[in-house]
């Protein structure tokens, strides 16, 4: 009988809580969303039918070709509202920067796509260069905006060593760094967001920065997709500038999060784990009928340390790791 390791019935049991976190998910949505879609199903039957009777020289197979060729417009882009003019088209440069940046950043709206072949075949050469030259200059940058954060971080240690353990002082740490992320990236864009589009609430607006600063980009609200919008160029690259930042704030956080063994969950669910037990299960054995040993824990309690309490005190690595040396 195969031996399973014990690194690989935490994920199968992870995996089993996916599927059904999947199904939980597909249930609330399909709870949710399923009345508000046959509702509008109703009205856009019952406004269609009312169009036909209204407009009887207008057949029905007439009206159908004409609504999907305003579909596809739409999906591609172009507005059909007033007359189908916009302050600015889709393709201005300032325009193709926020597509270029979506698309390297992989948050993908969809709202605006290449039509020709040419566009598409250069998008997929594209993307196949500059999304993993994103991810290597975007670790790049965060690894070096670690130094500040590791600086603040031994900060804490210094003023707070001598009263909390290591592991209470990085998790205040990372979530004094969460709140200035979720203040920064969230909450001032989303209240400026809501100002500057005319038809997004409040709600709407962090909706929109959640899902790009989670790089899901649904597409069902983009900045400057209004067809009165001025200086559409200006405001889709400000909103680009935006969406770099806030990548790498979010990327800074992760590498934070990670950083504290305490809250890495996923490391018990890799093959290194079991080999990291056995390493103890064996340190543990060979230190049996050896008399008593003490090994001094990282986030042991200071104050009941011999001589008092101590304060924390970087090692040459950590002094090193902050200053890039």
């Amino acid at each position: 009988m195969i031996k399973l390791r014990k690194s690989t019935i935490r994920l199968l049991a992870l995996a089993l809580f996916y599927l059904l976190y999947l199904v939980i998910g597909a249930s609330v949505f399909s709870a949710i969303e399923g009345p508000q879609e046959r509702e509008l199903i109703k009205n856009v039957k019952k406004l269609r039918s009312d169009f036909l009777t209204d407009n009887t020289c207008l057949t029905d197979d007439k009206l159908e070709k004409f609504i999907a060729s305003i579909v596809v417009a739409t999906n591609r882009g172009v507005s059909a509202t007033k007359n189908v003019t916009m302050a600015e088209p889709n393709w201005t440069f300032g325009q193709s920067i926020f597509f270029a940046g979506t698309l390297l950043t992989t948050i993908g709206y969809g709202r605006v796509a290449p039509l020709s072949e040419a566009g598409k075949g250069f998008c997929l050469l594209y993307a196949m260069i500059g999304i993993p030259l994103t991810l290597i200059f975007f670790t790049a940058i965060v690894e070096r905006m670690m130094i500040p954060t590791k600086m603040f971080l031994y900060f804490l240690f210094r003023k707070l060593g001598h009263l909390y353990r290591v592991f209470h002082i990085q998790l205040l740490h990372f979530f004094i760094l969460l709140i200035a992320t979720v203040l920064i990236i969230f909450i001032v864009p989303a209240a400026i967001y809501s100002a500057l589009e005319p038809k997004w609430d409040f709600l709407d607006s962090f909706y929109y920065c959640f899902i790009s600063m989670t790089t899901i980009g649904l597409g069902d609200y983009i900045p400057g997709d209004n067809p009165d919008q001025k200086a559409r160029a200006v405001y889709k690259l400000a909103t680009t500038v935006y969406l770099f930042l806030g990548l790498l704030v979010m990327m800074l956080l992760l590498a934070v999060l990670y950083d504290i063994p305490e809250l890495n969950l996923g490391f018990h669910f890799y093959l290194k784990s079991d080999e990291e037990e056995e390493e103890r299960a064996r340190l543990r054995s060979g230190g049996e009928g050896s008399g008593p040993k003490y090994t001094k824990q990282r986030d042991e309690d200071p104050q009941k340390q011999t001589g008092g309490s101590q304060m924390y005190q970087p090692t040459q690595e950590d002094v090193a790791a902050a200053t890039g040396h």
